[in-house]
């Protein structure tokens, strides 16, 4: 008897944490709309409310509107805490089920806005659609709400490919498939079978120029990462010319919390300190290595030891070109496959390149690059981190970010 009184305890127990983690995710998604910001773990899924719903707390009507929401679904967690505790806890479990794969999901179309934001400035409709379907959640609409949130989906991809469609290279931008022997030039590079595309782009002789890679960061660092902005990584290090670095987790990003900041590739800056060691000892990810006077672009990081002669060391993917050979014409990665600036580093012989193609994929770059006669190739992070300097900002400034490539004269 006393066995059973403890297994009913136990279950009502059970009952009153999974109804306390549903009314706490519910709770947050409506009081963000109002500014407030709370910290909440659904699940492994704390903090990404807050930023899910971060920029969407604006109308003041909304506001109201979702506070009445708010006591109805207080109201609704009180009556579900009444009913039997068996039924409920087997249907608690679903519905716990049905909100971790619905945030998922919510949170890597947050994710996709950002990343539309950092091309357009009319997001209205898309943040209203963003926000019924957190409503829809918020009711246990679940079908409904993913809905929503496969269509807005499809809404950004093609509000992506109607902004690419507007872009036009400017008419005093010359034409000429061939790379600047120094310094700064934006031409435009034909390319056979697809066109024309604008490309902004610094050369640097190894003879006359170090370059090197610099971080914000002193060591590793798990979250809320130190980030600077290219300018200052040019200004700190007297260079001439630089460039965004590797992939890394921005603050921006709602799937970041917890991680923000954060670079998770091989790094050595010209301090000589490596970054990420250890979850790459068996990294496929290519490298790039500025020594004196020379540079290697190394098909896996696995293959590079730790060797801290040269000047910068630099991870990212995927390898461009290779021996003059292109290395990547594409895969299913949606974000790879938009049209964008896209960073890079290449060499011809002794001369380092970095640059900017302007409004192309991935795969496009590394045809472009070809076309330009570069040996090797590596893309860097891109999108809203695009940044560009040479005497002055060429393309971004973008955001901040955690590591750079520089040029510096000798």
């Amino acid at each position: 008897m006393k066995a059973n009184s403890q297994s009913k305890s136990d279950k009502k127990s059970l009952f009153h944490k999974i109804s306390d983690i549903v009314f706490r995710a519910l709770v947050v998604i409506f009081i963000v709309f109002g500014g407030y910001y709370y910290q909440v773990h659904v699940m492994g899924l704390k903090g990404n409310l807050t930023k899910i719903a971060g920029e969407l707390g604006r109308e003041k009507a909304i506001n109201e509107e979702n506070l009445k929401k708010l006591d109805e679904v207080a109201a609704e967690i009180d009556k579900l805490k009444a009913e039997d505790q068996r039924v409920r806890n087997d249907s608690l479990e679903e519905e716990v089920k049905n909100i971790q794969e619905t945030y998922k999901k919510a949170v890597g179309v947050y994710d996709e806005l950002v990343d539309l934001r950092a091309k357009t400035k009319n997001t209205t409709p898309f943040d209203k659609d963003f926000a019924d379907a957190l409503t829809k959640l918020s009711q246990r609409d679940f079908a409904k709400a993913s809905e929503i949130l496969t269509s807005l989906t499809k809404k950004i991809i093609d509000e992506e490919v109607k902004i690419a469609a507007t872009f036009s290279i400017p008419q005093n931008v010359p034409e000429s498939n061939a790379p600047p022997g120094s310094g700064y030039s934006r031409q435009s590079v034909g390319v056979e079978g697809l066109g024309n595309y604008m490309v902004s782009i610094v050369a640097a002789d190894l003879g006359a120029t170090r370059v090197i890679v610099d971080t914000a960061s002193d060591s590793d660092c798990g979250n809320e990462c130190p980030v600077l902005p290219l300018a200052t990584y040019v200004s700190r290090n007297g260079a001439y010319a630089g460039i965004n670095g590797s992939y890394f987790c921005p603050s921006d990003y709602a799937s970041c919390a917890g991680k923000t900041n954060t670079f998770d590739l091989l790094v050595m800056n010209s301090k000589k300190t490596y970054f990420n060691s250890d979850n790459n000892v068996y990294s496929n990810n290519p490298v790039v290595v500025f020594g004196e006077g020379y540079v290697r672009f190394i098909g896996a990081a696995s293959g590079w030891g730790r060797d801290t002669s040269p000047n910068g060391v630099l991870s990212n993917y995927p390898l461009l070109l290779s021996g003059g050979n292109i290395t990547f014409g594409g895969d299913d990665d949606p974000k790879k496959g938009s049209r964008g600036g896209r960073s890079f580093v290449a060499n011809r012989g002794n001369t380092v390149y970095i640059g900017v193609v302007h409004s192309s994929t991935v795969a496009e770059t590394a045809r472009v690059l070809k076309t330009l006669g570069m040996e090797n190739a590596l893309n860097l992070d891109n999108g809203g981190s695009t940044a560009l300097w040479s005497g002055g900002y060429k393309a971004g400034p973008g955001r901040n970010i955690p590591n750079a490539i520089l040029f510096v004269k000798k």
